[in-house]
């Protein structure tokens, strides 16, 4: 298949853009390359996926919806795969535009590509943020969330909403994923994995916010992935048969769908910086704070729909997925 995937240099991007290649699959890959982080870590992730046969990068921005629904006209894909956003919880605190431009504006210009080029199926990533401070554990695409604690959860919330409008209006099969925890190499250096190794190594303290009492659905990215091409690359979703508007979150009579992408086994924070603690070799230096703003508490991901649907079995325990992260890392960071 021809498959047009936007945020190809991030983090799940380009992983999910090598397995598309090893499958046979032809990857348009699309990439702004701001500098929200280094832009030298999405250099090298492009360099991996650069001189592989049936993979083409174009620099461009979803925020331009003539230049995006341009490409898509060109390139008539066969399934787009959107995973491009303005990402981070406590970023969307200090700049909420960049998400409005990015999330918002952005998606809408997907949807549009999609609608206006007849694209059969769109598969876009959501998030566990959407549910913010939900008591109800296991998280489950069931339960109602209307209550997100940042703007980035917000807009992600959002373009659930978007996308469910255009699949009812037009009849487009659209599929979102709420990714949750994601960890493993070439990973995000905003995120608590580099950021945890890094001070560990360097013998610098590490911020603990909520005083270590989080627990997070810390997901290794080859089970993400797994997760992602296994939805993508099957039948565009159908119709629920007698789903009634309203009275469940996760079903439609429209062609739409959403799914949790977990690992479905939270770990307590602690635990997780301890594993780190392990690989490294050198004991963190800690220092205990209160909650932030706009932190959710605890996450865990009920994913027995994706089971169901799409035989998805995540089967990397923390510590293998630990392990594999902190050979990387030395290796990448020396």
């Amino acid at each position: 298949m021809k498959i047009i995937l936007t945020g190809v240099a991030g983090f799940i991007g380009a992983k999910t853009a090598s397995r598309l290649l090893d499958e046979g699959h032809e990857v348009i890959g699309v990439d702004n390359l701001n500098d929200y982080y280094d832009p030298q870590l999405k250099e090298d992730r492009l360099n991996l996926l650069s001189p592989r046969k049936g993979f083409r990068f174009v620099k461009q921005d979803v925020a331009d919806g003539e230049a995006l629904i341009g490409l898509t006209a060109e390139q008539s894909p066969e399934r787009f795969i959107h995973l491009a956003a303005q990402a981070g919880v406590r970023y969307s605190i200090e700049n909420p535009m960049a998400y409005v431009n990015a999330n918002l504006v952005g998606f809408a210009n997907v949807l549009e590509a999609c609608r206006q080029n007849g694209i059969p199926y769109l598969v876009y990533a959501s998030s566990s943020s959407v549910y913010g401070n939900n008591p109800q554990t296991p998280f489950s695409e069931h339960d109602g969330v209307d209550h997100p604690l940042s703007l980035y959860a917000a807009s992600k919330r959002a373009n659930e909403l978007m996308a469910h409008s255009y699949s009812h209006l037009y009849g487009m099969p659209v599929t979102g994923l709420r990714f949750f925890t994601v960890y493993g190499p070439w990973g995000r250096p905003d995120m608590a994995p580099i950021k945890f190794a890094r001070a560990i190594v360097a013998g610098e303290s590490i911020p603990v916010f909520n005083h270590g009492n989080h627990q997070r659905d810390f997901t290794f990215i080859d089970d993400i992935v797994d997760g992602v091409l296994k939805v993508a690359c099957s039948a565009p979703v159908d119709p629920a048969t007698g789903a009634q508007p309203g009275l469940d979150p996760a079903l439609s009579p429209a062609p739409f769908r959403i799914y949790n992408i977990g690992n479905g086994k939270p770990v307590q924070l602690m635990d997780f910086i301890a594993a780190l603690e392990k690989y490294l070799g050198k004991k963190a230096q800690l220092e205990m704070l209160p909650a932030q703003a706009g932190d959710v508490l605890d996450t865990w991901a009920d994913c027995g729909d994706l089971q169901r649907d799409f035989g998805y079995r995540p089967d990397t325990s923390l510590d293998e997925g630990i392990q594999v992260f902190v050979r990387w890392f030395r290796d990448y960071y020396g």
